[in-house]
């Protein structure tokens, strides 16, 4: 079995695997393509043979990841409307996010 670990970034949990590409809220700071990010709050790991869970993270553990791509992501619609009193809104987002690729797991 592959060694698997949970990490959490912009408030989620993602399960990664040597090797994962994810995509994941922006990352705060000035990163370029191509740097390798550090992830320390690991709230488990696991070796296939061992598992280790955090209370909440893992103490020392750290994953570490390369930066492939910094992008956004295609326009969300949002529109507010009532009916009978002449109102609609309608705007559009679109949320930043960060492609990373797996390189190391504790």
């Amino acid at each position: 079995m592959a060694k698997i670990a949970i990490i959490e970034t912009g408030g989620k949990q993602y399960l990664v695997a040597e090797g994962t590409v994810l995509k994941v809220e922006k990352i705060k700071g000035t990163h370029k393509v191509g740097d390798i990010l550090t992830f320390d709050k690991v709230l488990l790991t696991d070796d296939g043979a061992k598992t280790e869970v955090g209370a909440p993270t893992l103490k020392g553990a750290k994953v570490t990841a390369e930066l492939i791509e910094d992008g956004r992501n295609q326009t969300v619609t949002v529109i507010k409307y009532r009916q009978k009193s002449r109102y609609f809104k309608k705007r559009g987002h679109r949320q930043s996010y960060a492609k990373i690729k797996v390189t190391a797991l504790p």
